[in-house]
């Protein structure tokens, strides 16, 4: 596997709730369920020391597609080598992070490198990314056309309104053709969507450039000819089997890095055996295959080291 060296990337503190990836910041809820469907609160005391011969492995995750390749993939994989997955649903992307400094877990399995980071920092959580797994692209969604090159003059495009996915979604359209450049997007005061929709040199085809609450894009995608919608939203939505997207994301490097959803453990447990076991697990050729066929797209693998 190639190793991959990075400088810490710090996200936005104030990300969407059911996203990003892994992907997004916290909600007010106090509460988790479990894949049994019971439900917890987390508490404020470190649980015990695990048994050396504990052979159960307790990870938080968010319901989608986090816990899914979980539960339909990894804990199968995992039961062959004699481990017992105990997968833990959580609503927000606060507790999973709390509850694995606190002893409660033993991983998560949500979040990006960056919202980790900018975790630790203003929690003062000691937490360490272990293994990329996968990435949420963006993709360009259309209940109306199948291929960028039917989208009128004039057509309405639907991106975030939140910065830093707003940047990315007119990045997307830019790496696409659709429009020539960002314009003066994000570099200069003042410049705004609506600053873009007027831009002849930058947007030729004036397009409507519209954005939207990220969450409410796929429930707007009707009204508008095409949007620039996170994965997990289109997952949620069920787009890429209704809708495939015309277009995704592709990444360098750097980008790759900056969208992987990673295997988080509490600092110290790098090189334990519950973490090399889960490693192995979520970097296997199943969960690649089960990524590939069930979420076509919408999900892609991003099996990268975290060194």
């Amino acid at each position: 596997m190639k190793k991959k060296s990075f400088a810490s990337l710090v996200l936005a503190a104030t990300l969407a709730v059911s996203a990003l990836t892994g992907c997004g910041a916290s909600a007010p809820e106090s509460t988790t369920t479990t894949e049994n469907n019971t439900t917890e609160t987390a508490n404020t005391e470190a649980a015990p020391a695990q048994d050396s011969a504990d052979k159960t492995i307790r990870v938080g995750a968010t319901a989608v597609p986090h816990a899914e390749i979980l539960d339909n993939v990894v804990k199968e994989v995992l039961a062959e080598d004699g481990w017992t997955l105990e997968t833990v649903v959580f609503t927000d992307y606060v507790l999973p992070n709390t509850s694995l400094e606190q002893g409660e877990l033993d991983a998560n399995y949500f979040q990006t490198l960056g919202y980790m980071n900018q975790q630790n920092s203003d929690a003062g959580l000691h937490l360490a990314a272990v293994a990329g797994v996968h990435i949420e692209p963006m993709g360009i969604y259309s209940q109306k056309y199948t291929a960028l090159s039917d989208i009128p003059d004039g057509a309405k495009i639907g991106i975030p309104n939140d910065p830093d996915n707003a940047e990315r979604g007119i990045d997307l359209l830019v790496s696409k053709g659709l429009l020539v450049s960002k314009g003066g997007y994000g570099t200069e005061e003042g410049y705004t969507e609506d600053s873009l929709t007027k831009d002849t040199e930058a947007n030729p085809h004036g397009y409507v450039i519209t954005p939207l609450e990220a969450a409410q894009l796929t429930l707007a995608l009707p009204d508008l000819d095409a949007a620039a919608i996170n994965g997990n939203y289109a997952l949620e939505a069920g787009l890429p089997a209704q809708y495939p997207a015309i277009e995704i994301e592709t990444f360098d490097d750097e980008t790759t890095v900056k969208r992987t959803n990673f295997l988080v453990v509490k600092q110290g447990s790098e090189d334990s055996e519950k973490t090399k076991a889960l490693v192995k697990a979520l970097q296997s050729e199943k969960v690649q295959k089960y990524i590939d066929d069930t979420y076509k797209g919408a999900v892609i693998t991003s099996f990268i080291d975290a060194q």
